[in-house]
């Protein structure tokens, strides 16, 4: 196999393997927002439910976007210009998806509600970051244009 067609499959499985981690961990931060404003109690459980099953999903679905993204980065986690910017924002929010995981699958419903404020705020934060290392992502393939 070609340096280039190798290169141009981790291109495919990066581009690819990053959209669906990032859509999840915005939507469990959107189920478990819903699940901390709704009043039925049954109605709330199953939208804390949607939000940790999509958080444990996304977080098992960054391991392919992260090694691809490393390897065409050829291993190198810092970089310069938009690959260092996109670095910047997506280690702190990969470290916040997995720490946010961890949490979720050691409280489960055992959480409180001030326990519940603090994960909601850093799932909020996570959001942003991924977000913004989704726009450096842009910029590194799209070369500022």
């Amino acid at each position: 196999m070609s340096p280039i067609l190798a290169a141009n499959i981790w291109e495919m499985m990066h581009g690819g393997s990053t959209h669906l981690p990032i859509a999840l961990m915005l939507i469990s931060a959107v189920f478990d927002g819903l699940g901390r404003v709704i009043r039925p109690d049954r109605l709330k459980e199953q939208f804390h439910a949607a939000g940790f099953f999509t958080l444990i999903a996304g977080a098992l679905a960054t391991f392919p976007a992260v090694l691809s993204g490393l390897v065409l980065a050829r291993w190198d986690i810092g970089g310069t210009g938009p690959l260092f910017w996109h670095h910047v924002f997506i280690w702190p929010s990969f470290t916040l998806l997995l720490g946010l995981s961890v949490w979720r699958l050691i409280v489960r419903t055992k959480r409180s509600r001030a326990g519940l404020l603090v994960y909601l705020a850093f799932a909020v934060l996570a959001a942003v970051l991924v977000s913004a290392a989704g726009f450096w992502g842009g910029e590194i393939l799209l070369g500022g244009s």
